[in-house]
């Protein structure tokens, strides 16, 4: 992997040894520096996991992606870089109905004996910085986390305007590629999958979040929280001014434009890597 393509992306340079230090500074850039975004799904077409297609995508071509992208170009970068890390599978709690399955991709990198929890794919409700499996609140970007046990579980819980909530569960075990195959096809084909039935685009900031779902865009900041819709043919300029995203006026996303639909037959639900 090219390193230093990667550290270009998210605005690093210099030398990054395997420290805590770097591994914060590295977590917040890229977090507040590739979008959360699912516009191939909503274009039909493959969200492709190997290194080389996700180097081109989201550091060459500078797009975004959703958490098995995120997080496994994360993985390269920094196993690259002399880290040692696993990656792990969660089911993801926000918003489920029921036990969801274990569609989220996060990793845990170990420094100095201490494991930390890295994702920088939960959409608007993403990490700044990395996380400690211990209990301990950390207040981050206008919210609070926290790594508690749940009978061997690791539930990441966040807490905002007094509301805690969890997010996701995991087990703090190594999972293989092709377990993030599986859960990456079922994620971005599933006719009920968030993905394919709504566009979004999210980036993490300092002070809060920018979410787009559909055409209903929201800004979270210490101002406070703003939302509004967006007329459709005001889609690609927001895209292009809010997440660095371009697309053609006359691009057609799935979801907006009716090219494909859910079949009512299935009764089958599927959860995302998002918030």
């Amino acid at each position: 992997m090219d390193v230093r393509a990667y550290l270009d992306r998210i605005g690093r340079h210099g030398p990054h040894p395997p420290t805590l230090a770097t591994l914060r500074t590295l977590h917040l850039a890229h977090a507040t520096s590739i979008p959360f975004e699912n516009l191939d799904i909503q274009l039909g077409l493959p969200i492709l996991l190997d290194a080389d297609a996700l180097e081109d995508k989201l550091v060459t071509r500078r797009r975004g992606g959703y958490c098995f992208e995120h997080n496994t170009l994360a993985m390269h970068a920094l196993r690259a870089m002399g880290f040692d890390l696993v990656a792990c599978e969660a089911r993801v709690r926000l918003g489920a109905t029921r036990v969801a399955p274990r569609t989220h991709m996060v990793l845990l990198v170990t420094v100095d004996g201490t494991r930390w929890l890295w994702d920088t794919g939960f959409g608007g409700d993403t990490l700044l910085e990395p996380l400690r499996l211990d209990g301990r609140a950390v207040v981050q970007g206008g919210a609070t986390y926290r790594v508690v046990d749940e009978n061997g579980l690791h539930v990441l819980q966040m807490e905002m305007d007094g509301t805690r909530t969890d997010l996701y569960a995991f087990v703090a075990e190594s999972r293989e590629m092709v377990d993030f195959d599986v859960a990456n096809w079922y994620t971005s084909t599933h006719p009920h999958s968030h993905f394919v039935t709504t566009l979004t685009a999210q980036l993490r900031t300092a002070d809060g979040w920018r979410v787009l779902r559909s055409l209903t865009y929201s800004v979270r900041s210490k101002a406070g929280t703003s939302t509004r819709e967006i007329a459709r043919t005001d889609l690609p300029s927001l895209l292009h001014e809010q997440f660095a995203l371009d697309f053609p006026g006359g691009t057609r996303f799935r979801a907006l434009d009716g090219s494909a639909a859910p079949d009512s037959r299935s009764s089958a639900s599927a959860f995302a890597c998002e918030e």
